[in-house]
């Protein structure tokens, strides 16, 4: 049997330190709901993994650790994915240390797996001004609200969650900003555009015709018929947008996010406040947007700097 295969329920042995592990993610960390499915769905995995071969994960060897994480390579994942449940097994090991039921962490001479460096999913400036416009031309189920989620999410640099957990008691009375509650449970500051500050104004006023009386809600963004709008619900509305749009790009919500940081860095904002209104823990994760400026940097070169000009002409003549 695979390391992907199995059920952590089948593991009575081992539950208990899987559980209380994820209860202290969940209770002194305060992981998002997202951070704590993608750490149960890894140690679920590996619990199963090691239920087969008759060993309890916090008793696992080194060489068990290693065998796991050949498997998922093995099994064709994603190198990102394996190497995000090798940090998962890392923290496994380190809480029981802590906590005295363990004195060596198996996981930690294991080395990540190369990953590929990948720019992140993003729209340019103009791209992103018509993807903003495709509720009004192409409207597949409510505009008002469509707008001004896309809006929001994007001059808001929003990650998916904090969008639907938006709460109408945490928005500015102008509808200018508001505060979050991001990773960790850390509170931040978010500022709308005008633009994105007059589309809420509009949507607000149809949002108060579908409240539902029996169940109200203070959630900014809700469904059709009034309840609170689910992250899978966002994802079909922008991945619908994307496909309309003609970009040739595969456009999710998190690159509205993506685009956000990328319009601030090549703006000349610098990337310690892009890592304080992202609301980064660390700045690594943010200094890759200045790759992004790079990048285009490079092209402005080239369309621009008469010696690259000549040089991108012999070499078109070279190939000709």
């Amino acid at each position: 049997m695979t390391a992907m295969e199995g059920n952590l329920a089948t593991d009575t042995v081992t539950a208990g330190a899987v559980e209380r592990y994820l209860a202290y993610l969940k209770n002194v960390r305060c992981l998002s709901e997202c951070t704590l499915a993608a750490y149960g769905k890894d140690l679920s995995h590996f619990s199963a993994y090691c239920g087969n071969n008759d060993i309890a994960p916090e008793d696992a060897s080194s060489r068990a650790v290693e065998h796991f994480i050949a498997d998922l390579s093995a099994e064709g994942i994603a190198s990102v994915s394996v190497n995000r449940a090798l940090s998962t097994l890392r923290g496994f090991y380190r809480y029981l240390i802590r906590m005295g039921g363990r004195k060596d962490d198996p996981a930690a001479a294991i080395s990540n797996l190369k990953t590929p460096k990948t720019l992140p999913a993003f729209l340019w400036e103009g791209e992103m001004s018509a993807f903003a416009e495709l509720p009004q031309k192409e409207g597949i189920l409510w505009p008002l609200r469509d707008k001004a989620l896309i809006l929001v999410m994007y001059s808001g640099g929003l990650r998916i969650s904090e969008l639907v957990s938006l709460s109408i008691k945490n928005l500015e009375t102008d509808l200018s900003g508001g505060r979050v509650i991001g990773k960790g449970d850390k509170e931040r500051l978010i500022f709308f555009s005008d633009e994105a500050a007059a589309a809420l104004g509009e949507y607000m006023y149809s949002r108060a015709e579908r409240i539902c009386a029996e169940k109200p809600t203070d959630k900014v963004f809700i469904s059709r018929r009034g309840a609170p709008i689910s992250i899978p619900g966002v994802r079909w509305i922008i991945g619908r947008y994307g496909d309309l749009s003609g970009l040739g790009k595969h456009i999710h919500p998190h690159a509205l996010r993506h685009s956000f940081a990328t319009h601030l860095v090549n703006s000349g904002c610098d990337v310690r406040l892009v890592q304080e209104l992202l609301g980064h823990a660390s700045i690594s994760t943010t200094q890759r947007y200045t790759h992004v400026n790079m990048e285009k940097l490079k092209q402005v070169y080239l369309n621009s700097h008469p010696h690259a000009k000549i040089a991108a002409q012999g070499n078109k003549g070279r190939l000709s």
